[in-house]
């Protein structure tokens, strides 16, 4: 009678994809995370042990992993062809990551530099592009995103979905820009409420509002340093 528990029969707090879900991949072992790759192990044994008993026989030692072959490979019982070069390519990967630099994240603490970082991206637009900068406490991007995209003359935003991306993103400084295509760079009685609404969402959820750019080809505004925030 074979006892062996399959993965999916673990307790859930156990199987390695929900911890990764729930405590991050760091939190896994080496031998998880390539038993999240495989997928499956043997009859004989689930995909955790099996990683282990296939590190053990590298010294636990990712390096070597990564140097064996395909054939190497597929002398452990439940590891075909596929699987192997699952493993061997994410061996390389972790390889070519090491070896890459880290990006480096932009710096977008004033109106200059966000005017700077975006003036590429909207400068030939000829409707309104309304976008979402959300950084980290040193003012460096964590990611930006566009949020509407309408008419000539102005789009419609929801403050709802900025804030919840912000706090999905653990951001703690936020900014927003927008293009004025006619290339007046004062804003509108709709882009003073906007901005005030995102202040008051800002400020519930203890986010720092930075700054509310509009964006002309040639020049800008910024409601910081009109002393409108």
């Amino acid at each position: 009678m074979n006892d062996k528990l399959n993965i999916s029969q673990w307790a859930e707090d156990d199987r390695p994809r929900e911890r990764l879900e729930r405590l991050g991949p760091s939190a896994l072992s080496d031998a998880e995370l390539l038993a999240i790759l495989v997928g499956s192990g043997s009859t004989k044994e689930d995909a955790v042990s099996l990683m282990k008993r296939m590190l053990a026989d590298c010294n636990n030692n990712l390096n070597t992993l990564g140097k064996m072959t395909i054939h190497d490979l597929c002398q452990y019982n439940g590891i075909g062809p596929a699987k192997a070069i699952t493993i061997l390519a994410a061996c390389e990967l972790g390889k070519r990551r090491q070896a890459s630099h880290r990006e480096e994240r932009p710096d977008l603490g004033t109106a200059t530099l966000i005017y700077r970082h975006m003036h590429p991206l909207m400068q030939d637009l000829d409707v309104e592009e309304f976008w979402v900068l959300l950084m980290n406490q040193n003012y460096r991007l964590i990611r930006k995103f566009q949020l509407a995209h309408g008419g000539i003359s102005e789009v419609s935003v929801d403050v709802r979905i900025i804030i919840r991306e912000a706090v999905l993103s653990n951001t703690t400084i936020l900014a927003v820009c927008h293009n004025h295509p006619s290339g007046n760079i004062q804003p509108s009685r709709v882009d003073e409420q906007l901005t005030q609404t995102i202040k008051r969402a800002c400020e519930l959820m203890r986010i720092h509002f930075l700054d509310h750019v509009i964006i002309t080809d040639g020049s800008y505004f910024s409601f910081h340093e009109q002393g409108k925030l």
